[in-house]
């Protein structure tokens, strides 16, 4: 006998000079309506169960685990493998139907408890070693049981998860490829929205992952979670997302229809970008785009296109709709009017102080001293780079009637520089920092 499989070997307890396990057989007829009373008036999640299954399964099982603790009692053996894999696939069961995992496990410890209510009461001040002993094998049967009813649960659940991932997953995919998402939709059970919310989220570096000695992969792992249980947590509805540690792609369900989304949209929009970024401990750069399920797949390149020129033009971490970089994004599209912007700024190419000066000069309102903190250099130093730029391009940053054309010119530039890829600024770099 070994400590896996018994409690406290000897002689079975005996209370008032009768063995428990006696007591507990001769009054089997009434423990288990006591039991099943017990169930249904303290766990709520068995007192919603179908009638026909509580007095069919349920009490069937209420019944064989207080046999089960009665052999217990009475061999000081725990059970064996074949009973705990009944308590296993019962557990499952549960699992299925929903039942929490709380009360599953308060399933069988109120059985116990009522057990031990049934025998106790007759224990004198002699009794005190078996008391003891009933005590020590009821809680192995229970650390045994609870065990059992655990793994079979998570088991269960890891693989519905996992079936609803897919599900997921599959009504995602249909939606990106522009098809008819309603089947995907019924096979993941989830009604399609009015309206879908398309982000696409760059993700900068946590702190943790720009560290020494810290492995950068746990990091980028815990501070995507963060983002996704944060994204659980704001959203009504489920949202459908392809993340990695850099960033993704999320469709958040909305009942606002696209055509009705409004500066009121916006703004909680922004206000949850914000809230995802303070939770998972990164900046995020957000493109977005309201679109009907049947336009996901032209809202998803768009927001794709969006990030891209948000980035390429050193917009830093935030929210950005098509009207946010409407010229930036206009300049973006190929043509010979966006390459000959691109060239009036050819004679700085070698000097990107002078470009990072007019960016954030004009970014700044034309304000010398606010553009200097940002650089972190002297006024004068600005205003020296303003002059330099100047004498090379042919172009006054304080001339009002060339301010529209260097911001055109530094959109068209920035485009052809990255090639209509992702790139831009470091999103790690320190806030308010331009690129």
């Amino acid at each position: 006998m070994t400590a896996s499989n018994a409690v406290e070997p000897g002689p079975a307890p005996r209370l008032g000079g009768v063995p428990v396990h006696e007591r507990l057989r001769l009054s089997a007829a009434a423990l288990a309506p006591a039991v099943m009373a017990q169930l249904v008036t303290l766990l709520p999640a068995y007192r919603a169960l179908p009638s026909e299954q509580l007095r069919d399964e349920i009490a069937r099982e209420v019944d064989r685990g207080i046999r089960a603790f009665t052999e217990v009692l009475r061999t000081g053996e725990l059970p064996g493998e074949a009973e705990l894999a009944r308590i296993s696939e019962s557990s499952a069961r549960r699992a299925d139907e929903g039942v929490p995992l709380e009360a599953v496990v308060g399933a069988y410890h109120l059985g116990a408890q009522e057990c031990a209510a049934q025998v106790l009461p007759a224990a004198g001040p002699e009794d005190l070693p078996d008391v003891l002993l009933v005590q020590q094998r009821l809680l192995g049967y229970l650390r045994l049981v609870s065990c059992a009813v655990a793994a079979g649960y998570v088991q269960e659940r890891q693989t519905a998860l996992g079936d609803e991932q897919v599900a997921r997953q599959s009504l995602l995919s249909e939606l990106l490829e522009g098809g008819d998402p309603q089947t995907a939709a019924d096979r993941a059970g989830l009604p399609l929205p009015p309206c879908y919310l398309v982000l696409g989220i760059t993700m900068g570096p946590h702190p943790d992952e720009l560290l020494p000695g810290v492995n950068h992969a746990v990091a980028a792992r815990r501070k995507l979670r963060r983002l996704r249980n944060e994204l659980q947590r704001r959203t009504e509805g489920v949202p459908l997302s392809s993340l990695s540690g850099t960033g993704g792609l999320v469709l958040l369900p909305s009942g606002t229809p696209p055509a009705d989304f409004a500066g009121t949209d916006r703004d909680r929009l922004a206000r949850l970008v914000g809230q995802l970024g303070r939770a998972c401990g990164a900046e995020l750069l957000v493109a977005a785009a309201p679109a009907a399920p049947d336009a996901v797949a032209d809202a998803a390149r768009l927001v794709g296109e969006l990030r891209e020129v948000a980035q390429a033009s050193g917009r830093g971490p935030g929210l950005y709709l098509l009207d946010d970089v409407l010229l930036e994004y206009q300049l973006s599209r190929p043509g010979p009017a966006r390459d000959r912007l691109a060239a009036l700024l050819a004679p700085l190419a070698g000097r990107p102080e002078l470009l990072d000066t007019l960016r954030t000069f004009l970014a700044c309102g034309l304000v010398r001293r606010q553009a200097a903190a940002l650089l972190q250099v002297h006024p004068n130093t600005v205003d020296y780079r303003l002059r330099r730029a100047s004498e090379l391009t042919g172009l006054d940053a304080a001339r009002g009637a060339d301010q529209l054309t260097l911001r055109a010119a530094l959109a068209a530039h920035d485009t052809v520089r990255h090639g209509g890829r992702t790139g831009g600024p470091d999103l790690g770099r320190p806030a308010g920092r331009p690129a």
